[in-house]
Parts: structure tokens; sequence; C-alpha cells
């Protein structure tokens, strides 16, 4: 008798109820689409709908996205799942040690910034005179553009 109480994994629902029990646009549901994070069918009237264990596929792609990957490596992440699986706590499991070392560095980096950002954002205009105790003469410049002391680590390291 339970099991009539359980979704079949055949069960479809359109991009509207998709988007309203994610928290995600449609627009947003297409884009995942293009990219290949996500799939749908289409109804005779050539409207999306996705299986159920869709909204899994999303929450794992905006928990993957919240700790700073990129959508590239969410796709190769779930890519590494049989088609139409729904990712379980073993497959993040998995899935989150290959990146704790990028995580971690992510975390440290975000640490000194912390840590810096009253000093020095590190972006080598000079525009603060603690900047010329990093940067002094504009050193940096000749490294390129951009944030250099963020991008090398702890200022003191140059």
């Amino acid at each position: 008798m339970a099991e009539e109480n359980v979704p079949s994994k055949d069960h479809w629902l359109p991009i509207g109820e998709i988007a309203g029990r994610s928290g995600v646009a449609a627009s947003a549901l297409r884009f995942y689409e293009d990219q290949g994070l996500i799939s749908s069918r289409r109804t005779s009237g050539n409207q999306r709908q996705y299986q159920r264990s869709t909204l899994r596929r999303i929450a794992f792609v905006q928990a993957a996205q919240r700790v700073g990957l990129a959508l590239s490596e969410i796709k190769q992440a779930l890519d590494s799942l049989p088609d139409d699986r729904t990712p379980t706590r073993a497959d993040w499991s998995r899935l989150s040690k290959t990146w704790r070392n990028r995580l971690d560095q992510r975390i440290a980096e975000l640490e000194r910034l912390r840590d810096d950002l009253d000093g020095c954002i590190g972006c080598g205009c000079l525009s603060l005179q603690r900047c010329n105790l990093y940067n002094k003469s504009d050193r940096l410049a000749e490294r390129g553009p951009g944030a250099r002391i963020l991008n090398v680590g702890i200022p003191g390291e140059l």
C-alpha cells in the first residue's frame, strides 16, 4: 500500500511547477537545460516537462554554485552520474571530496581577503596610503592587470 504514495520515476512536472518548487526561475531552468545540467521532454503542445528527480539535480547545481564551482565543473560532476539518476548523499560526498582542495584554497583566499580588507584590497591602484607599503612605485603593474596581491597570496610574499 505504501508504494502507491511513492512517485514513480516517470512522474513528469511542468516547468512552472519545477520553477516554483525549486525556487529557480523558468529562464534559469531553460539555461541549465541549454548547458546540459538538466533535461526535459516536450508535450504535444511543445511545453517542457521535467522528471520529479530534476528537483534534486537543481538543488545539487545550486549547492555547487554556492561553493563557487563553475557550471562546467558542475556539468562534469553530473555527467559522472548515470543518466537521469537523482544524485544521492553518497554521490554528493564522493564529488565534494574531489572539490575539497579547491574549497580549502578558496576559504584561505577569503580569509586573507577578510584579514587584509581594512588595509588594502590588492588592487595595485595606490589610491590608499597603505598600498604604498605593499606596492611601492606600482611595481605590480608589471605583472599585468587585476588584483595582483590577491592573486599571488599574502602581500608580504611578493
